[in-house]
């Protein structure tokens, strides 16, 4: 499929939902690589000196998975609770790299920790943002059983953000599981219509309604290579867009 017309690039706001396994070398003991957050940061800088709106959101599955947790027997919602301090732990990495090179960031987090992390405040938020300020949104919604997935689709809808840019471990949706299928087709463009009828992978349920009821594009794309993060924040096609029709 085509890039399609209403393709909202090049876009002024948008929320980047990093994974917590993109933050750690592939191979390493490391849960963080700090010199995977410092390329990150780098591509990060570049885009908002060129005038982009970020927020960040970011997973903590390189420390914990609160489902893993759970299937294993501990109670669901504690495990929610541990995954989202590592999603903080995650974005004060963030936060510092950014900072070290000259981006003023804010950690926001949605469960009080008032020594390292500013409360989230919608307001404030938005404020910071259009001031040219990185918000990274830490602890997920403050929620058990809701995904970071859903925490970028909810924070997008409540900043007004153009676009969510999903970076992942893949280089786009494919009409079939590549690792399969050889004969698996990836997609430039696919319409969250045809993701449902297909059943498509795309986020989670809760983060794809939001995202489709009010109209909220997806570029899901590969973070892995140097220079992928700069093109999907700079607005250059990369990987799939999921739009409306």
């Amino acid at each position: 499929m085509s890039q399609n017309t209403n393709d909202p690039r090049p876009f002024k706001r948008a929320i980047l939902k990093l994974s917590g396994e993109a933050l750690r070398e592939p191979g390493s003991k490391d849960n963080i690589s700090p010199e995977i957050v410092t390329r990150i940061a780098a591509e990060i800088k570049d885009a908002v000196d060129n005038g982009l709106e970020l927020g960040i959101v970011v997973g903590g599955g390189n420390f914990w998975r609160g489902a893993s947790a759970s299937a294993r027997g501990m109670d669901r919602a504690t495990a929610d609770y541990v995954g989202m301090l590592a999603t903080v732990m995650n974005s004060l990495a963030i936060e510092g790299a950014l900072s070290h090179i000259g981006v003023t960031c804010t950690v926001m987090s949605a469960i009080e920790m008032k020594n390292v992390a500013e409360p989230f405040i919608r307001r404030k938020a938005d404020h910071q943002l259009s001031k040219g300020n990185v918000i990274i949104f830490g602890a997920g919604t403050g929620n058990p059983f809701f995904s970071t997935d859903t925490t970028a689709a909810l924070r997008a809808n409540e900043m007004g953000a153009d676009i969510i840019l999903k970076a992942t471990q893949v280089d786009g949706v494919y009409s079939d599981d590549p690792r399969t299928n050889p004969d698996a087709v990836r997609f430039e463009s696919v319409t969250f219509q045809h993701c449902l009828e297909n059943r498509l992978s795309v986020m989670d349920s809760t983060a794809f309604s939001l995202c489709m009821d009010n109209d909220i594009p997806i570029v899901i794309f590969d973070l892995g290579p140097d220079g992928n993060l700069s093109k999907a924040l700079n607005s250059q096609p990369i990987g799939t867009l999921v739009h409306c029709e």
